[in-house]
């Protein structure tokens, strides 16, 4: 009986201790100033040329649908995965759900250019992509 309380004990703590922690998505500090402010910029022109009444629409591969999707923040968290930058955005969809997009920013010349998006999660189920070597 003792060792079932403290299994229960444990998994609650467990629980609660993840139920806490902040959902952030990964961060590069080394990527700062203008880098960080100009990646940013190139989403929110990708997204602001492909929003059409107010909506991105962004071809879902894995359930094979178009997504109609509305811009509820874009997300502070760069990486740098095989010569792109990552970033993403929380959008919802037509049905209600919170999808998390993941825009590839990919430098070119003197510029930063948004080149797509990739549904990484919906309603915080998330997805696996590999970005490899070109």
């Amino acid at each position: 009986m003792k060792r079932l309380i403290n299994n229960v004990v444990t998994r609650a703590i467990a629980i609660t201790l993840f139920l806490a922690m902040p959902l952030h998505a990964a961060d590069d500090p080394s990527i700062k100033g203008d880098l960080r402010s100009n990646i940013k910029a190139s989403m929110q022109k990708y997204i602001s040329n492909n929003t059409v009444d107010g909506h991105l629409f962004l071809y879902d591969a894995v359930k094979g649908n178009l997504l109609k999707l509305k811009l509820d923040e874009l997300h502070d968290g760069i990486v740098e995965k095989s010569g792109f930058y990552v970033s993403c955005a929380d959008f919802k969809d037509q049905n209600g759900r919170k999808i998390d997009v993941d825009f590839l920013v990919r430098p070119t010349g003197k510029q930063l250019l948004t080149t797509q998006g990739i549904v990484h999660s919906i309603n915080g189920n998330k997805r696996k992509y590999h970005l490899e070597k070109i």
